[in-house]
């Protein structure tokens, strides 16, 4: 099987290829993303030898420095360079909003397509997520530009003449298929995490802390999670809060100022070492294809607590990893987490058995060995 990733930044492509070069699949991943490359890659822990990484330093600068365009404009050229790379490949998977010109491409060839989708529908995710804002009154200007109907109709047509769709959840799942997409399109696989850079340290105290990691942003969900944890008003009880913040959630944040630990950016490396003095994890997104601060959570011995539209559905059985809270339900996020408040052993129980659960099942290696399996049976003659 010879298997190319193209992807115009980062997401979980690396991981993808690092897998397939595991497997002997990969023939070639082509970036604009150059930074983890050379002496930095195996920060990811990636070890993709570097003939088999081709780099556009065109679209590296379009993206990363110079502004060449439009986002559209330079998605596709991005995407008109790979095309012109595809020789022999059996698939060729590709990232949305660069994939029409490979598709093309790609069919003209007899090679297979197969379109990554890590969020969920794009009408769905475009629907809610405006709902969401104009809920709390803020501004939608640069969200309603995000979803012109210019990307919306080229994104639907990659749905469209994609030979399969890959997507990482049941939530996204039903949204695709809410919106007419036949099931038997979709492929569903996991992501994963990192055993060697999330891994559970000695807590070094007492105090019950729950913990987010992500952009503090509207769609994450932290309103909610700030407001809950402020009416709750526990004593010797802390929320952290890691990741950069969006100007829309700053409201939130001076309304429930005193009552969370907000910690910004941290390098990756250093994430475990926050996890693992905390008690529980906590995801409210309104809208996330499947969170993977959410498996290093668990990895770091964190019970979850999230919402259906986290992907979180697909990790925990609800009472033994953690719960699942409906979004937008502040009664019942208070609830779980004073739960986990007043039962800290069950609460430490339940966080191992999240550890056990993504070390037996949810590693980058078991996406790899899941991801090959499907395409192995997509390239099976009918």
């Amino acid at each position: 099987m010879r298997v190319s990733v193209s992807c115009p930044t980062k997401f979980h492509a690396f991981y993808l290829a690092d897998q397939l070069h595991k497997h002997g699949a990969l023939k070639k991943l082509y970036t604009s993303f150059f930074g983890r490359f050379g002496k930095k890659r195996n920060d990811l822990g990636i070890n993709i030898p570097p003939n088999r990484v081709i780099t556009n330093l065109v679209s590296a600068f379009s993206f990363y420095g110079y502004n060449f365009g439009t986002n559209m404009d330079r998605n596709i050229n991005f995407g008109k360079w790979v095309a012109r790379q595809l020789k022999d490949e059996d698939i060729v998977t590709t990232w949305g909003l660069s994939a029409l010109p490979i598709i093309e491409r790609a069919h003209q060839l007899g090679i297979t397509v197969v379109v990554e989708r890590g969020s969920s529908h794009a009408s769905y995710q475009r629907d809610i997520l405006i709902e969401e804002y104009e809920k709390w009154g803020a501004p939608t200007d640069t969200l309603r530009r995000s979803f012109s109907k210019a990307r919306m109709d080229q994104e639907l047509l990659e749905y469209e003449l994609a030979d399969y769709i890959s997507i990482p959840s049941s939530f996204v799942e039903r949204s695709f298929l809410e919106n007419g997409i036949s099931r038997s399109k979709l492929i569903k696989v996991h992501y994963g995490v990192n055993l060697s850079e999330f891994k559970q340290l000695p807590k070094r105290d007492q105090v019950f802390r729950v913990v987010f990691a992500g952009a503090m942003s509207i769609q994450k969900g932290v309103h909610y999670l700030l407001q809950a944890f402020a009416e709750l008003n526990l004593p010797k009880a802390e929320l952290w809060l890691l990741g950069g913040k969006m100007p829309e959630i700053e409201p939130f944040f001076k309304r429930y100022t005193g009552t969370f630990h907000y910690f910004g950016s941290l390098p990756q490396a250093k994430l475990h070492e926050y996890y693992s003095q905390c008690s529980a994890f906590a995801m409210c997104s309104v809208q996330e294809g499947m969170a993977m601060v959410q498996l290093q959570g668990m990895a770091c011995g964190l019970p979850l607590i999230c919402t259906p539209n986290t992907g979180g559905d697909d990790l925990i059985e609800v009472g033994k990893e953690g719960f699942i809270v409906p979004i937008r339900d502040v009664a019942g996020l208070k609830e779980k987490i004073l739960y986990l408040y007043e039962h800290q052993d069950f609460c430490y129980e339940m966080g191992q058995a999240a550890k056990n659960k993504v070390q037996k099942g949810f590693t980058w290696d078991d996406y790899g060995e899941n991801t090959l399996r499907e395409y192995e049976r997509i390239l099976k003659p009918n």
